[in-house]
């Protein structure tokens, strides 16, 4: 078999051009707005340097920006925004604290519903709130009724990915489909129009996740959950012969290793000193110090002090006056993608004063940190970290209306707020005119988006930081790329190619085939890039064999959205990943048969709606 060369120098620059987009966007190393500036970016210089020529005219290197104005990426601006203010509002909270009542009477049902609900909900709300609002429920319940995380986490984060492939503003990735099948000449798809193969074969996916999934996990304890290391606040007294009289504090700290953190000086009767380093200490001076009972122990031996719990200096610590901490919690937090903190570390956030809480752990996916338990202050936080902190109780529900992080685990709960009805008639009006084609959702979403704004909903602050840098370059990014593809002629180039390997196959292989490449290809890069790369090769295929379009269409769109595979295959994925202790081999012992069953149900089910078979 001789298959045929690339028809021209354009066509095997931009084919190049799209191999090197799909290694750029597997490095990790490099942000994903960076590759996808870096894309965008040579094919401008490219096609400004070389010209092409098309039918008709000329392929001019202005029109690869078209994507910043595209109605696909306005459509996911306003929906990111338009999510931010049903999370915000706290409008879905109400159905997890159903949830999670019916989970203690009914576990094994109220699973199913979980699942059911999950997916359902992301059919119209992005994935990452609705994985942000199920993950401290199952996370409570699980420690209450002694089910392993592990064995729930991961099928719910799955179900999220079924559901959000139902209908085009599922995902960015379900408009990006829709809006460059658009301009190859397709017909509009409406808001519904694959909801059938997605609702058959999401059936089965759910009850695979529900019976199978579950079983075949392995059972991990919930990372740290142990409240061992609860933190006490205590005043060590400094007595008379104590080898830090008449020394610094710089100096008395440095006795204890370093570790010992002083908030305060107690000089006598209710006069407090801020305890700067150079201050020289004198017996009777009470330190106010907050740590382990055992960190405590050995502060007071080091220095030769009495231990006394904090407001009760009429006796030291013993059995009569233990250490209590009085309205205290212990809450699980995840540091969450985009956060302001991401890079930074918890000693240049100031994180104790700022939150008014201690740190007493930090957990890393696929590391072990627990041998910098002192220096936990210097270490980088990255997306996806859990800190264990414990707090006050109000501070600790002051974190829950923080964009910055994920309360996994805490009893102290926020209400939702009095907006959180109108915000979830908001996103109704949004899906609704959008459903009976009154407006299309690049407007009905906008529309949305400001109602959420003038009605209080969220604030202009609370938009703009809805707004993921990397998702606007690379859907912007997609789309020049998938033009270039269509223009140039690259498209159909690896059409043919796949149609000549295909041979006399019926056309309902050439459908398995599309969609297992791009399901394999979405675990690899971004689902959009595979999605933008896959759609005009499927609208070549379907024209090339004569056959109607919308099968092959679909097949990119489904195979975009099956990230089961890998964690880094979509970014819930990681949230679970990290708030279920799993790894990589888990993802695989999970995702793998999940995606197999999902790509045998759809290529049988495409093929047998939409004509191909």
């Amino acid at each position: 078999m001789v298959l045929p060369s690339p028809p021209n120098t354009h066509v095997t620059a931009v084919l190049l051009l799209t191999l090197a987009a799909l290694v750029l966007f597997t490095r990790e190393k490099i942000p994903l707005q960076t590759s996808s500036l870096v894309v965008l970016l040579a094919l401008v210089v490219g096609f400004e340097l070389f010209p092409f020529e098309t039918d008709a005219g000329p392929l001019r290197s202005v029109d690869f920006f078209q994507g910043f104005g595209h109605e696909a990426l306005v459509a996911v601006c306003a929906l990111m925004i338009a999510g931010q203010g049903i999370v915000r509002t706290g409008a879905l909270e109400p159905i997890g604290r159903i949830l999670a009542r019916m989970w203690l009477v009914r576990p094994r049902s109220t699973f199913l519903l979980v699942l059911l609900v999950s997916a359902w909900i992301s059919a119209f709300i992005n994935n990452v709130p609705v994985v942000v609002l199920f993950l401290p429920i199952l996370i409570s319940v699980a420690v209450r009724t002694g089910v392993p995380t592990s064995s729930v986490l991961m099928p719910m984060g799955f179900a999220t990915l079924l559901g959000g492939s139902s209908t085009t503003i599922g995902t960015s990735t379900n408009l990006l489909v829709v809006a460059v099948a658009e301009e190859m000449g397709l017909p509009p798809i409406g808001m519904f129009d694959f909801l059938l193969p997605a609702a058959l074969a999401g059936t089965i996916g759910i009850v695979y996740l529900w019976l199978v999934a579950p079983k075949i996990l392995p059972l991990r304890e919930q990372p740290l959950t142990d409240v061992s290391p609860r933190v006490f606040a205590a005043h060590l007294a400094i007595l008379d012969k104590s080898p830090a009289v008449d020394k610094s504090l710089a100096k008395a700290r440095q006795m204890t290793g370093g570790t010992m953190r002083v908030s305060g000086i107690e000089r006598g009767n209710g006069r407090f000193l801020i305890p700067f380093p150079e201050i020289i200490l004198r017996p009777g001076d009470h330190l106010v110090i907050r740590d382990t009972p055992e960190k405590l122990k050995e502060y007071e031996k080091v220095l030769r002090g009495t231990l006394y719990p904090e407001k009760h200096d009429d006796g030291p610590v013993d059995d009569t006056h233990p250490l209590k901490a009085e309205d205290q919690q212990i809450a699980e937090i995840a540091i969450v993608d985009r956060s302001e903190i991401v890079g930074k570390s918890l000693a240049d956030l100031r994180f104790a004063e700022r939150y008014g809480l201690v740190t007493l752990a930090l957990h890393r996916s696929g590391q072990d940190l627990h041998r910098y338990h002192d220096e936990i202050g210097d270490i980088t936080l990255r997306a996806g970290d859990v800190l264990l902190v414990q707090g006050p109780r109000h501070e600790i529900a002051k974190l829950k209306r923080n964009k910055d992080f994920l309360v996994l685990d805490a009893t102290a709960d926020v209400p939702p707020s009095s907006k959180a009805p109108l915000a979830l008639a908001i996103m109704m009006l949004i899906v609704g005119f959008s459903a009976f084609g009154i407006l299309p959702v690049a407007v009905s979403a906008p529309c949305g988006a400001l109602l959420m704004i003038l009605c209080g909903c969220l604030t202009w602050r609370d938009a703009t930081g809805a707004l993921s840098a990397p998702v606007i370059l690379i859907v912007a990014a997609s789309l020049a790329l998938g033009m270039a593809l269509l223009k140039t002629g690259s498209a159909q180039y690896l059409a043919s190619l796949l149609v000549i390997l295909a041979g006399d196959a019926p056309p309902a292989v050439s459908i398995a085939g599309l969609l297992l490449l791009v399901g394999l290809l979405t675990n690899i890069v971004s689902n959009n890039a595979a999605a933008v790369i896959g759609t005009p090769i499927a609208v070549s295929i379907a024209r090339q064999l004569d056959q109607p379009p919308e099968p092959f269409v679909f097949a990119v769109l489904f195979g975009a959205n099956l990230s089961f595979i890998t964690p880094m295959a979509y970014k819930t994925n990681l949230l679970v990943m990290n708030a279920g202790r799993y790894t990589f081999n888990d993802f695989l012992r999970v995702g793998l048969p999940l995606f197999v069953i999902m790509w045998i149900s759809l290529s049988i089910i495409l093929p047998m709606l939409y004509g191909g078979g």
